[in-house]
């Protein structure tokens, strides 16, 4: 039986008199990748910055890998990577020097330093172009060097806010090709959310369609589709939010 990445019970925010999440209950499987969909403001960010410590609920709890989010902070920060929708990167530095300072916070060697960095350059793909500045990046090249940061330390769990928004075609699917080349290789268990659901339905083992700050469907794509009707899951969420 695999071991529980996520269990999140209950979980409400409120911001002032805004209600962002509304008991939201949903659990992940190590080794998933788990999506949670819908539209902007539907509590997605919220409910990631929850799981990755940044946030404490107003009511409800969560845990990864059986640590409290708010009681263990400390020991999930040990095993997740977070990588926010608006992540930058040190604009002055070349994609080299941004590697391995962030490397530095992890790695108990040079040695380990050094592995990391590696690995890190070959999730990114960018090759030649590590040497050159950040400044000088596209959105999409930054956005695989920033994915390259969370993934390059082998995390646990893997929180991942949008990791293609506002890509282009060339990028998002490069994107989308780590992630899931680098579950099936190291284990790595991935919560990450979208608004693309069609990018979702290629990329998560299991979603949760969410609106309004609660989960108005959950399950495999296809059971999904088959529950709403549904040729895809745009029209499998239309469907859930209409008969809400």
């Amino acid at each position: 039986m695999k071991e529980i990445a996520i269990e999140a019970r209950g979980l409400v925010k409120n911001f002032g008199e805004i209600r962002a999440l509304q008991g939201l209950s949903f659990t992940v499987e190590q080794g998933e990748i788990y999506g949670l969909i819908g539209p902007n403001g539907a509590g997605k960010t919220t409910a990631l910055r929850i799981l990755a410590t940044l946030l404490r609920p107003s009511t409800g709890s969560a845990e990864v890998f059986g640590f409290d989010v708010e009681r263990d902070a400390s020991e999930v920060r040990k095993v997740i990577s977070y990588l926010p929708e608006e992540a930058g990167a040190y604009r002055n530095l070349s994609g080299w020097e941004y590697l391995r300072f962030m490397a530095d916070f992890y790695a108990i060697s040079k040695e380990t330093s050094r592995n990391v960095v590696k690995e890190a350059a070959k999730i990114s793909g960018l090759g030649s172009r590590l040497n050159d500045k950040v400044k000088t990046y596209s959105k999409g090249m930054t956005r695989r060097l920033l994915l390259a940061r969370a993934l390059m330390v082998e995390p646990k769990l893997a929180i991942l806010d949008e990791p293609t928004g506002g890509l282009d075609v060339v990028h998002a699917v490069h994107v989308r090709r780590i992630i899931k080349e680098y579950v099936h290789e190291h284990g790595v268990t991935v919560l990450l959310s979208s608004h693309n659901m069609l990018e979702v339905e290629f990329l998560c083992n299991r979603v949760a369609l969410m609106n309004e700050g609660r989960i108005i469907g959950e399950g495999t794509s296809q059971e999904l589709k088959s529950k709403y009707n549904a040729s895809n899951l745009e029209e499998a969420f239309m469907e859930a939010t209409r008969l809400g």
